[in-house]
């Protein structure tokens, strides 16, 4: 169901469901499909093969050989999702098979196609991103066990083995985390309206809790993630073709468009979970990380987006904890903020060891003479050094957002 646009509705009417959250997953997608109907088997058939063929180099010769085939037989949301997955990770695959220095600048119309249909029919973009590779993408081993690493897998991979399955499974459940967090948004803007303190103190404490468990999910990361594995082999697959200099032109979606089109790679700023935090907690970024911030919005599932806009428009919590002089209010308010600081200096933490230090490692081997093979047999990928793979300047962004997030404290 599409988030309603009718502006009549008091402020936050807030059901989940409307919004296609899910009071257990979140922003997960509940239980997704692992297999399309049978008719589009030639695309599973590939997509399940994905990391022998692109290490083989034979990817792009399977797609040529692929039967165009009409989106119209996909029925629902979860069908559409599996899609667009699937899609996204062969056409990922297809692009950067043969590393940052054999790109092609076309996709042809026989992934084009039928992946731009999808992509419309859900409103997400035509590329891999945060909404497929971790909302859409896990399954569980046992189907009644517990949502837990153990118990997790992943739908369609990459290269990158056990690292990539561990980069996508923590990302899912630092989103699992935040769940508490976001139904302590309802429950506190429905306070607010209420003016019920004791409530509104108490979502703000499950708000914080929520936070502070995010940040010991990410910690996972180091012990299923090898650093040189993601940069060398994982990263590639998830960069786009727009602010990326290995392809400046964009690429052509044949049957779609003559002119090249850019697009972000995934990035963690197509989580809408921060989003929503930071509109709840009236958090205001530098106008540059601010713009980025709002571009990666395009990235999300509509009613997510749709979400985090209801939010913003919705009486303002900081200025209710501002004007009630509440001190134990605004010590839960601040806490929300410093547990948000927090996580995302642990964040630039995790980027500094997985980018930045992974990075110069690999410059360092380039250097030598025997410099070993990158993703598929290239060169360790160099053209997104100092940024994201959604294409941002990394550190700068990620210390601004990080301060102006520290900022917005409410001082005694």
């Amino acid at each position: 169901m599409e988030a309603s646009d009718d502006t009549e509705e008091p402020p936050l009417l807030l059901a989940l469901t409307r919004f296609q959250v899910s009071e257990e997953f979140g922003f997960l997608l509940p239980d997704p499909l692992t297999e399309l109907p049978a008719s589009y088997g030639p695309w599973m058939d590939i997509a399940h093969e994905l990391p022998q063929l692109i290490t083989s180099h034979q990817l792009r010769s399977h797609v040529h050989q692929m039967p165009q085939l009409s989106t119209q037989h996909l029925r629902g949301r979860e069908e559409l999702h599996l899609a667009h997955l699937v899609l996204s990770c062969i056409t990922m695959g297809y692009v950067w098979q043969e590393g940052e220095e054999g790109t092609v600048q076309v996709l042809p119309r026989n992934l084009a196609v039928p992946y731009w249909e999808v992509s419309q029919a859900l409103g997400l973009p035509p590329i891999l991103s945060h909404a497929d590779f971790v909302l859409a993408n896990w399954r569980r081993k046992d189907p009644n066990g517990p949502l837990e690493i153990e118990n997790l897998d992943t739908i369609i991979t990459l290269p990158g083995g056990e690292s990539l399955r561990g980069f996508i499974l923590v990302t899912l459940l630092v989103e699992k985390a935040a769940v508490p967090g976001i139904k302590a948004i309802i429950g506190a803007l429905r306070a607010i309206l209420q003016c019920d303190e004791e409530t509104l103190h108490r979502a703000l404490q499950e708000l914080a809790g929520a936070i502070e468990a995010m940040s010991e999910a990410l910690r996972r990361m180091h012990d299923y993630v090898d650093p040189e594995v993601f940069y060398t082999v994982i990263r590639i697959f998830l960069s786009g073709w727009k602010d990326n200099p290995a392809m400046p032109h964009g690429l052509i979606y044949e049957g779609v468009s003559q002119e090249p089109m850019a697009y972000s790679g995934g990035s963690a700023a197509q989580s809408t979970v921060l989003h929503a935090f930071d509109e709840l907690l009236g958090i205001c970024h530098r106008e540059d990380s601010a713009a980025f911030l709002h571009r990666m919005r395009d990235y999300m599932p509509p009613p997510h987006r749709a979400f985090v806009e209801e939010i913003q428009r919705a009486v303002s919590l900081k200025q209710h904890v501002l004007s009630s002089g509440d001190s134990r209010l605004r010590a839960a308010f601040n806490r929300c903020v410093s547990a948000l600081t927090d996580f995302r200096s642990y964040h630039i933490t995790i980027v500094t060891k997985y980018i930045t230090i992974a990075a110069a490692k690999a410059k360092a081997s380039r250097a030598e003479p025997s410099s070993r093979a990158g993703p598929s047999g290239g060169k360790p990928p160099s053209a997104l050094e100092a940024k994201g793979t959604g294409g941002s300047h990394i550190f700068s962004f990620l210390k601004s957002i990080r301060n102006t997030t520290r900022e917005g404290m409410i001082s005694a």
